[in-house]
C-alpha cells in the first residue's frame, strides 16, 4: 500500500543558517537543506507517483504470472527426474536416482515400470510408491524406506535389500530369487504369488505376512526369521526352505 503524505515546504536558508549552533556544521546543513528542496519539489511532481504506482502493479503482475506457470514448472521438474533416471537405466551408481525417484514419488507420480536395476538406492525414501512391474534387480537397497510400496509383478532377482523396510508392500507375483533380505521388516506384506528362491530371508520380520500363496521358496535361508506366522516355518521347509545361521551364529 503506498501513501502520499504532502511534504511541508522547508524554511528559507536564512532562517535555517541562523539556528546553527556551530559553524564547521555550515555545510553539512545545507545540503541536508538543499534536499529537502529537492524533495519538496518531487513530491508535487504526479509522474513519480504514477511511476510508483505501475511499480507495485508490475510485482502484482508478476506474482499473478508465477502462479498460473506453476504446473508447467512442475511438468518440466518431473522431465527433468525422468531424464536423470532413464539416462542411467542400466548402470550402476546412483546417478541421481535416489533424489528423482523421491522428488517423483512425492508429487504422487506412478513409477510404473522403471528399471533401476543394478542402481545404488541405499536409504531411498519411497514410501507407498506405484511400482508396478518395475524391475530393482540387482540394485543395491539396503536400509530403504518401501513401506506401502506396489511391488505387483515387479523384478527384485538378486537385489539387495538388507534392513529394507517393507511393511505392508505388495509383493504380489514378485520376483524376489536371490535378493538378500537379512534383517528386512516384511510385517503385513502381501506375498501371494511371489518367486523367493534362494532369498536370504534370515532375521527377517514376517509378522502377519500373507505367506499362504508363495509360489515358490525353494532355496530360501529363513534362520532367525522374526514373528513368523503360524504354519509358515514348517511349510516353507517342507517346500525347500533352508535353516541355515551365518557361519559366525
Amino acid at each position: 500500500m503506498i501513501l502520499h503524505t504532502p511534504r511541508a515546504r522547508p524554511s528559507p536558508w536564512s532562517a535555517r543558517k541562523q539556528a546553527l549552533r556551530a559553524l564547521w556544521l555550515t555545510p553539512l546543513v545545507w545540503l541536508e537543506w538543499v534536499w529537502e528542496w529537492t524533495a519538496f519539489g518531487l513530491s508535487k511532481w504526479a509522474f513519480l507517483e504514477v511511476l510508483e504506482y505501475l511499480g507495485t502493479f508490475s510485482v502484482l503482475v508478476a506474482v499473478i504470472f508465477y502462479f498460473s506457470e506453476s504446473r508447467d514448472r512442475i511438468k518440466m521438474r518431473h522431465y527433468q527426474a525422468w531424464q536423470v533416471i532413464n539416462t542411467a537405466q542400466g548402470k550402476g551408481g546412483s546417478g541421481g536416482r535416489i533424489d528423482a525417484l523421491q522428488e517423483l514419488n512425492e508429487d504422487h507420480v506412478p513409477l510404473v515400470g522403471v528399471d533401476v536395476s543394478s542402481a545404488f538406492l541405499q536409504g531411498a525414501r519411497l514410501e507407498h510408491a506405484d511400482l508396478l512391474r518395475s524391475d530393482f534387480s540387482s540394485a543395491d537397497a539396503r536400509n530403504a524406506d518401501l513401506a506401502g510400496c506396489n511391488f505387483t509383478l515387479a523384478n527384485l532377482d538378486s537385489a539387495n535389500l538388507r534392513n529394507a523396510k517393507l511393511d505392508h508392500a505388495q509383493l504380489v507375483q514378485a520376483s524376489l530369487n536371490d535378493a538378500d533380505l537379512t534383517g528386512s521388516s516384511v510385517a503385513g506384506a502381501d506375498l501371494s504369488g511371489a518367486s523367493l528362491n534362494n532369498t536370504d530371508l534370515r532375521d527377517a520380520d514376517l509378522r502377519d505376512a500373507k505367506w499362504q500363496q508363495i509360489k515358490s521358496i525353494k532355496g530360501a535361508n529363513i534362520a532367525g526369521v522374526k514373528n513368523p506366522p503360524a504354519g509358515f516355518v514348517a511349510w516353507a521347509m517342507n517346500n525347500g526352505a533352508i535353516d541355515k545361521p551365518a557361519a559366525n551364529d
